[in-house]
């Protein structure tokens, strides 16, 4: 009984440990004065820039059905879709992939305070410990997210990263895209999309795909095809004119 009791609080304290590192502001000792001042503020006005503009947008879900509330699953969409996509997906508890250097600082800060945890890596910085952060996370039953082709491109060519994850984790990959029928683009190298106040905005959700390999051509063909038919559908919808109203600031749940 007293080694039960004793597991017990070392898999609770583990779970705290988890929880502190992915959930709360990294420090910011390695950066300047400057560079603090503009990491904690860009991170706390985006967040209330674009929390003012989500209340506003107007959402259609397509494949609602696919989407689950109480089993972990990896989300994977474009880069250029994070501020529409953090905010229709707040406060879950879903772990997303951070770089450690300071551009991603203000971005982690952004979307923890919409409820999301950050585990340090990318695809050109600590991949390999962010990776296995996430896969800790996930066995442990909370969601995860990947934009595919990010940090830095090429837009719209997936990586395999969601893929790893899925495979190790056992949790499966889920599809889905915004699009919106007004928005900002900014001069990024994926041309980012910042929504418009009162925009109409169309989540298709895909279904689910469960990843036995991770490091298969094929499995990363279908995984590419299912991302660009998401985006496909919902461009088409959005283009499409419809007389139908949709319920302001709504979202999966």
């Amino acid at each position: 009984m007293a080694t039960t009791d004793e597991n017990q609080v070392e898999e609770r304290s583990n779970d705290d440990q988890m929880d502190e590192r992915l959930y709360s502001f990294a420090r910011l000792d390695q950066y300047t004065f400057k560079q603090r001042v503009i990491i904690r503020l860009a991170g706390f006005l985006l967040f209330w820039l674009i929390r003012a503009i989500g209340a506003t947008l107007k959402f259609e879900v397509i494949g609602r059905e696919h989407h689950s509330e109480t089993q972990p699953q990896v989300y994977c969409f474009w880069h250029n879709r994070i501020p529409t996509a953090t905010f229709f997906w707040r406060n879950r508890g879903i772990v997303v992939m951070s770089s450690q250097s300071f551009d991603s600082e203000y971005i982690a800060r952004f979307i923890q305070r919409f409820g999301y945890g950050t585990a340090k890596g990318s695809s050109t910085r600590g991949a390999r410990a962010g990776l296995i952060q996430m896969i800790r996370a996930v066995r442990a039953g909370k969601s995860a997210a990947f934009t595919v082709d990010g940090p830095r491109g090429p837009i719209y060519v997936a990586k395999p990263g969601a893929l790893l994850l899925a495979a190790k984790s056992g949790a499966p990959i889920l599809p889905f895209s915004i699009s919106l029928d007004r928005c900002w683009r900014l001069k990024s190298w994926d041309r980012i999309e910042i929504p418009k106040p009162f925009a109409r905005a169309v989540v298709v959700i895909g279904q689910p795909i469960f990843v036995k390999d991770g490091n298969s051509e094929t499995e990363l063909e279908q995984f590419q095809q299912a991302l660009e038919s998401v985006r496909d559908q919902g461009e088409k919808l959005i283009a499409q004119d419809s007389s139908l109203s949709f319920p302001t600031a709504n979202s999966v749940g």
